[in-house]
C-alpha cells in the first residue's frame, strides 16, 4: 500500500474511534450548546475554543473536521473557515476609518 493510502487508512481509523467515543460521551460542550461553536461574536468563538481545550475528543474532532473540509465553526479547539484553520474571527461590520476623538 502506498504512503498516501496508509495515511488515509489511519485517518479513517481515527475518525471511527472518534465516533465511538462521541457516542459514549453525551455530556460534551458541543452537544449542550452547539450554536456557540458557530458563533458570530469573537468573544463567543474564544469561549467555544476554551471549552474544546478540556474535551477528551479534541484531537479526533479537529482531524475529522479537517478531513471533511468543514466550511466553518470551532472544531477541536480551532476556528475553521472554508476547511482551513484561521487564527481568529473579526467582529461584524467595517472598522472605523478614523479613531474617535478623546
Amino acid at each position: 500500500m502506498s504512503p498516501a493510502g496508509l495515511t488515509q487508512v489511519s485517518a479513517q481509523r481515527a475518525s471511527m474511534a472518534g465516533r465511538r467515543q462521541l457516542a459514549a460521551a453525551p455530556e460534551l460542550p458541543c452537544r449542550s450548546d452547539p450554536d456557540l461553536f458557530f458563533a458570530e461574536k469573537p468573544e463567543d468563538v474564544q469561549r467555544a475554543k476554551a471549552l474544546c481545550r478540556r474535551c477528551p475528543l479534541q484531537s479526533a474532532c479537529l482531524a475529522g473536521a479537517l478531513q471533511r473540509g468543514e466550511p466553518c465553526g470551532v472544531w477541536g479547539g480551532e476556528l475553521l473557515l472554508r476547511g482551513v484553520v484561521i487564527p481568529g474571527k473579526r467582529p461584524r461590520g467595517r472598522p472605523r476609518k478614523t479613531s474617535l476623538a478623546a
